[in-house]
């Protein structure tokens, strides 16, 4: 298998996208698409090491200072700082 070295995520994902592509179309012959695969399988490891460390990153950043931890979805606005007007309900599918 080629090893590829990728300076961060996203050009790792691209490259992943590529691959995938590359087997959707199905214009592969097979010894070649085994390799694609194999290829994508190394790239998609290298994507999840990448989220897993982007995960513990997030974590040490949101810990509290007894250390505990504070548990907030992605993306959402930090206690305390709702906007005005704003339903906090809106959010809830019922």
């Amino acid at each position: 298998m080629k090893k590829e070295a990728y300076k961060d995520f996203e050009s790792a994902l691209s490259a992943l996208e590529q691959k995938v592509k590359a087997l959707e179309e199905g214009n592969l012959p097979l010894d070649e698409a085994l390799k694609v695969f194999e290829e994508g399988m190394g790239i998609a490891d290298f994507c999840a090491r990448k989220l897993q460390e982007a995960e513990q990153k997030v974590e040490i950043l949101l810990k509290k200072p007894d250390g505990g931890v504070r548990k907030e979805n992605f993306g959402a606005a930090p206690a305390g700082n709702v906007e005005v007007g704003a339903d906090p309900d809106d959010d809830v599918p019922f």
